[in-house]
């Protein structure tokens, strides 16, 4: 039973940072949906800038419930470490994305950057499947997410 409660208090702060970083990226895109984004050309399939939010929020939860599984494991096992230092770097990577594209406005550093996540992504999947299959599981609907992310800023990249 202790073994569970740990696990319950280690997904919460995984939860709780997980959505600390996406609130910080979300301060990062809002300074330019309605003004430098709305002026771009993009593709017929980008969705409406209302859908964002929801999605990240759900995102950065399963993230978080994911990374918080994992790290139930004990930080002291070496997958376990391995796995959460992927975890961190993609996270990282994840911010950094918002900054170049939406802060910096910067669109084609931002699909290198992007290119490099989903190569993390995989990894983190790869690493979590090793400790724990429903850990990696959780974190297929963020690589789905993220390669249309990465779909849409190439056609925004070509059509500007």
């Amino acid at each position: 039973m202790r073994r569970e409660r740990k696990t319950i208090l280690r997904i919460a702060v995984a939860v709780a940072i997980c959505l600390v970083v996406g609130a910080l990226s979300g301060f990062a895109t809002q300074s330019s949906v309605d003004t430098w984004y709305s002026t771009l050309n993009k593709p017929s399939f980008n969705p409406p800038n209302w859908i964002f939010a929801p999605v990240w929020t759900v995102l950065y939860i399963l993230m978080g419930v994911a990374a918080g599984i994992v790290w139930g494991y004990g930080y002291y096992h070496k997958w376990v470490k391995t796995a959460l230092y992927f975890f961190g770097f993609q996270l990282l990577l994840n911010a950094s994305w918002s900054i170049l594209f939406f802060g910096l406005q910067l669109p084609m550093p931002a699909l290198v950057v992007l290119l490099v996540l989903l190569i993390l992504i995989l990894m983190t999947i790869y690493r979590f499947n090793i400790v724990n299959r429903t850990a990696a599981i959780l974190m297929i609907p963020y690589l789905l997410w993220v390669v249309f992310a990465g779909i849409l800023n190439f056609k925004i990249v070509q059509l500007n």
